[in-house]
């Protein structure tokens, strides 16, 4: 199964100290690149989280956000008064230079960060906790991606088929085509009442024939699609290679445009270079 490199996921738990809340949000991008957004009381996690991403994604932007709701109802505040003296010295420091500064606030000071605390819960309870909220909500981020990732294969599946559609309309025009050539070329030369001779003439349209020529291009365009369907099938992370697979099959499609004696061999190029297009785009998503 392929996966996409887009998806969306989020847990929450609640326990003793408050409620933990992870978000996490991946979309494409050429290698894997983790952005964490963690409390400051949680950054011993980050070595971890890094870890356990690296383990379960190959590729994608992935930013993850941890947030924690603290319960202080029913705990006692204590206020960190060597923090706070700290503070106080700096405003008083600061104050010096001002002329008529405005007096301090006690609150102000109680409002500054880790100041006025509650009683600490237990740091290791609460990194164990994150951690494996985290993990929980990586799975959900990996079921996103694998679900999104079988619809990316089923919209690969349907413009596959239409190259071959494609491919096998245009094997059964391309005689017609070198007919209706043949004998565009022996009416402007009965039009001009021209004499010539007659090998020379075959070997002219021979030489014409060759280079409007389109089967092995066809043929290339059958592979490309079957090794498509392969990597599509084996799963696993096959961005690159698929990306690989469109740079093949475009430059196909392009070369039986340069070759297109008809308008139908015209369109189909156009036809093959739309859908190929389209699968570019998706296999962008794809890990």
């Amino acid at each position: 199964m392929i996966h996409s490199m887009t998806a969306f996921a989020r847990a929450e738990q609640a326990g003793p100290n408050g409620t933990l809340s992870w978000e996490l949000r991946s979309v494409n991008h050429r290698y894997l690149e983790p952005h964490l957004r963690l409390p400051e009381a949680f950054r011993d996690l980050e070595g971890a989280v890094r870890e356990a991403l690296r383990q379960g994604l190959s590729r994608g932007k992935v930013e993850c956000t941890l947030r924690f709701a603290e319960d202080s109802a029913g705990k006692p505040l204590q206020v960190d008064r060597e923090r706070a003296a700290q503070l106080v010295a700096a405003a008083e420091s600061v104050a010096s230079l001002i002329q008529q500064p405005a007096p301090l606030n006690p609150l102000e000071v109680l409002g500054w960060p880790g100041v006025l605390v509650a009683d600490a819960a237990d740091p290791q309870a609460l990194n164990k906790a994150a951690l494996t909220l985290f993990n929980q909500a990586l799975g959900e981020l990996k079921s996103g991606r694998a679900r999104e990732g079988a619809e990316l294969a089923k919209l690969l599946g349907e413009r596959l088929d239409g190259i071959l559609a494609e491919v096998a309309a245009l094997r059964e025009l391309v005689p017609q085509m070198l007919e209706a050539q043949r004998q565009k070329v022996l009416d402007r030369c009965s039009e001009m009442q021209v004499e010539l001779d007659p090998q020379r003439l075959e070997q002219e349209l021979v030489i014409l024939a060759q280079k409007s020529d389109v089967a092995e291009e066809l043929d290339r365009l059958s592979t490309h699609v079957s090794e498509v369907r392969r990597v599509l099938k084996a799963g696993g992370a096959a961005g690159r290679r698929l990306d690989f697979l469109m740079q093949e099959l475009n430059r196909e499609a392009n070369t039986l445009g340069s070759k297109a004696f008809d308008p139908r061999s015209t369109q189909a190029a156009v036809n093959l270079k739309v859908l190929i297009e389209q699968m570019r785009e998706q296999v962008q998503n794809i890990e």
